[in-house]
């Protein structure tokens, strides 16, 4: 039994090294095919992750304000949850990140809105451009409730195509930070089981690090998005 379990751990240990490098060569292949077709792939991830997520976004503001001509709301609610899979799928598919989520989620924004504005321009006989600076902190703060959709879908993508798999993995070997923390909560147990407590610190600190991710650019999407229409 003693030499059972040092080979279960270390069979662990190895299954976790592969997913980590599982998870890294996913990355490299991305950066690679980018790399392989540098006129495609720019033209192939602007019509996927840009142009279609804008397309939406225009169709329901033409769909909720003049076809139906009802609440705002809606728009606003669409305009939430619009970006959310594509900001998955960018992360799932090309390994983009934060950084390059938020860097899509204010192009696309923009883009939409100047678009949603032309539109109303056209349609009320009004000017395209805001006046006020009210107008102009409305359409920041919707540009900003798309960006942060966006970012939340990518953060969500991180959650389900890396966190989740290496903690049902077993998280790999725990760094120094988890064992501290694992000896801080009791020093008189056996080395596996420090080592078992450990990784299961390890797993949880990589896990609420995307839950809170989620939770604080959720939360600012939807207060942005909802706070000229409910008032907030």
């Amino acid at each position: 039994m003693r030499v059972v379990r040092p080979v279960i751990v270390e069979i662990h240990e190895v299954v976790s090294e592969l997913d980590r490098l599982r998870s890294e060569l996913a990355h490299v292949n991305a950066k690679l095919g980018r790399l392989r077709h540098p006129f495609r792939s720019p033209l192939v991830f602007g019509v996927a992750y840009f142009l279609v997520p804008a397309v939406l976004l225009v169709a329901a503001h033409v769909l909720v304000t003049i076809v139906l001509n009802v609440s705002p709301l809606y728009l606003r609610l669409a305009s939430l949850i619009v970006p959310l899979p594509f900001g998955l799928a960018v992360y799932a598919r090309e390994r983009v990140g934060v950084r390059g989520a938020l860097l899509l989620g204010i192009v696309t924004a923009t883009f939409a809105i100047l678009c949603m504005l032309t539109v109303t321009g056209l349609n009320d006989n009004v000017p395209i451009i805001p006046g006020p600076w009210i107008e102009w902190r409305e359409a920041i703060e919707y540009g900003l409730s798309i960006a942060l959709a966006f970012v939340t879908g990518n953060i969500v993508g991180f959650l389900i195509f890396q966190a989740l798999p290496r903690m049902m993995a077993g998280g790999g070997k725990p760094n120094a930070v988890a064992y501290n923390m694992a000896r801080a909560l009791g020093q008189h147990v056996g080395e596996e089981q420090l080592r078992r407590r450990a990784r299961v610190i390890q797993n949880l600190m990589r896990t609420i690090g995307p839950l809170a991710g989620i939770v604080m650019t959720a939360s600012g999407s939807l207060y942005t998005g909802l706070k000229g229409i409910v008032g907030w």
